[in-house]
């Protein structure tokens, strides 16, 4: 069982920047690929970012919408991945939330096995 905990959301500014954490405990995080999903008011939950396990040479992917603006890391020796968020705009406006599953990481949140109770970010203009 992996639990996971997000913290660092927020109200910023348009253009300003967050960062946001994901604590897991267990001891499997360095096995687990982590991506952080994102869920607007009346939209579904969409992809943003993911971080392959370190065995696999922690390689990320990015969503088109926030390529160049945000970066995943994660810590394995903290159980812990971040979400850095720079240049935010008000469309980033949404509940995030981290989510785990062994090794290879993907896009699709149905891959995914555990989730956080997500994190508020709200985005002025």
């Amino acid at each position: 069982q992996v639990q996971l905990v997000e913290s660092g959301g927020g109200l910023v500014q348009g253009g300003g920047s967050l960062r946001l954490s994901c604590a897991a405990s267990g001891r499997t995080f360095s096995s687990s690929a982590m991506g952080w999903f994102r869920q607007a008011p009346g939209k579904g939950r969409e992809f943003v970012a993911a971080i392959s396990w370190s065995g696999g040479g922690g390689v990320t992917s990015y969503a088109d919408s926030v390529k160049g603006r945000f970066t995943i890391s994660r810590d394995n020796a903290k159980n812990t991945v971040y979400l850095q968020m720079n240049s935010l705009k008000p469309e980033d406006t949404a509940v995030y939330s981290c989510a785990a599953k062994r090794y290879g990481s993907s896009r699709l949140k149905e891959d995914y096995d555990y989730w956080g109770q997500g994190t508020q970010v709200t985005v002025s203009s």
